[in-house]
């Protein structure tokens, strides 16, 4: 099947998990309870957003990692959110060149993208698919290829974080959109807020 029926079809389906909030993807799990909203979406900002001194990663790169890790975990919703939040980041800095990169990462490839990111996204891939299958050669092939320490520990971190909140979104089941555009109008407010600012009612997690 491909992915675009896969999508479609999955939009269609029902929660298999009862009495969840009628909300779409993560958004199911952070609104169960008050302190899992205010620590999913910390969490996501510490990965993603804030500052971690010593990495090279821009905010798009890091996003991308999410992407890729999502992607490798089958879970739409995710995959489709932050390739949004990435391709806004991307737009905002004027490196519109690379946002056809987003889509070839939904497909398992690092096709286009350099050394050093080919190097950590194949580190998250592999933390995610099987945790004892990263080896001290995939750690000196991505410095090698000039990324720090800082670098490594951001995507095992990355690669750690989104498999929970992939799992949080497949476990339930929970509603995933149609189509990957609908996450344009949130990911502006990502970019310039952080995953952490108030969501208005009604509005996607």
């Amino acid at each position: 099947m491909a992915r675009d029926e896969e999508r479609a079809e999955r939009a269609q389906q029902d929660p298999i998990v009862g009495g969840l909030p009628d909300v779409p993807g993560i958004g199911v799990a952070m609104r169960l309870r008050p302190g899992l909203g205010v620590h999913l979406r910390g969490l996501a900002d510490e990965l993603l957003v804030k500052d971690y001194p010593g990495t090279t990663l821009r905010r798009d790169q890091r996003e991308l990692i999410a992407t890729a890790v999502s992607a490798g975990n089958d879970c739409f919703f995710c995959m489709d959110s932050h390739g949004a939040f990435a391709t806004a980041l991307l737009e905002r800095d004027g490196s519109t060149e690379l946002v056809p990169l987003i889509d070839i990462v939904k497909t398992g490839s690092s096709e286009g993208l350099d050394e050093k990111m080919c190097a950590l996204l194949y580190i998250a891939r592999t933390l995610a698919d099987t945790p004892r299958g990263l080896t001290e050669d995939d750690i000196h092939a991505a410095t090698d290829a000039g990324a720090t320490d800082e670098d490594v520990q951001l995507a095992v971190l990355i690669a750690s974080g989104f498999s929970m909140y992939n799992r949080l979104v497949e476990g339930f089941r929970a509603p995933t959109a149609r189509t990957p555009e609908v996450y344009r109008e949130r990911a502006g407010e990502i970019v310039d807020h952080g995953y952490s600012a108030p969501v208005p009612e009604g509005a996607r997690s």
